[in-house]
């Protein structure tokens, strides 16, 4: 809607056919972006473990005067898992949002992309010739 003008359905429409003509980009961007929001989700919640250990441990020596470190630790685990998933969860939007502009530029262009430096369309061409 915001790029053409359409109403909501036909720009609804022309962004499912945008998806299905460009389906591949889509879906290897979306992969890795999931890659790497798992693999920050879970070296945030495994660092604020870590911090609270030590904390718990070298600071307030309160690892002592608890029966059990798991109850804490499972604590902050959460905490720091569902906190990163909202944060990190921005990022798979931001990739959907560039997948689409690039695929916008790609089909008014003529296939190539226009806009963007050219270290980009090297990659792009580098990763469709793959």
């Amino acid at each position: 809607m915001a790029v053409t003008g359409d109403s909501f359905c036909n720009a609804a429409w022309y962004g499912f056919l945008l998806n299905v003509k460009h389906m591949l980009k889509f879906t290897f961007a979306n992969t890795i972006a999931k890659v790497f929001t798992f693999i920050g989700k879970i070296a945030i919640t495994v660092g604020n473990m870590f911090v609270c250990y030590n904390i718990m441990k070298f600071v307030t020596h309160d690892v002592e005067e608890v029966s059990s470190i798991f109850g804490p630790l499972s604590c902050v685990g959460v905490i720091s898992f569902v906190t990163a998933s909202i944060f990190l969860g921005l990022f798979d939007h931001v990739v959907m949002a560039l997948m689409t502009c690039l695929a916008i530029d790609m089909d008014v262009n003529g296939g190539e992309p226009a806009f963007g430096p050219p270290t980009f369309h090297d990659k792009v061409n580098e990763i469709d010739k793959k």
